[in-house]
């Protein structure tokens, strides 16, 4: 089955937190207490999206993290490749880093292209902002958000 990865899923859960906050600078603690997740995982994962120049590192007593770019302007595909590498689905399309065996002698060789193509196509028409949640007017939620982890 195809699956998106823990790891990348969890991005898109950091990375829609830090988008509520455009510009803002927020630590790897402070993400894992409002996400919920293990801070060495979140440690990880936005170690992974600054190396990709999805977020950007500040160091320093006042550093964190913040998005490189709008919310708007990051791809779904763009996180995918950056967490978990190119979108291949099996070893035979353009941009797997695995080898087929039977390459030579597969009656469908080179024709999951279009399909990974489709599946690529797909992330990359989908923005962090399409994944961010929609709070109506009223709304009540339980979850902390990152202004009041700061305070």
């Amino acid at each position: 089955m195809f699956k998106i990865s823990k790891l990348t899923d969890y991005a898109v859960v950091i990375l829609t937190r830090l988008a509520e906050t455009p510009g803002s600078l927020s630590s790897a603690t402070a993400i894992s207490e409002i996400t919920r997740l293990p801070e060495p995982t979140v440690a990880k994962i936005m170690k992974l999206l600054a190396a990709q120049g999805i977020l950007v590192s500040v160091r320093g007593a006042h550093g964190g993290y913040r998005l490189a770019d709008d919310a708007v302007s990051i791809s779904m595909a763009d996180i995918v490749v950056a967490i978990d590498g190119p979108v291949s689905l099996t070893a035979c399309v353009e941009g797997s880093h695995e080898k087929c065996d039977y390459a030579e002698c597969c009656p469908v060789n080179g024709r999951w292209t279009k399909v990974n193509t489709a599946v690529r196509s797909a992330l990359e028409n989908i923005s962090l902002a399409d994944m961010m949640p929609r709070h109506t007017k009223g709304q009540q939620t339980d979850a902390k958000t990152l202004e009041e982890v700061r305070v």
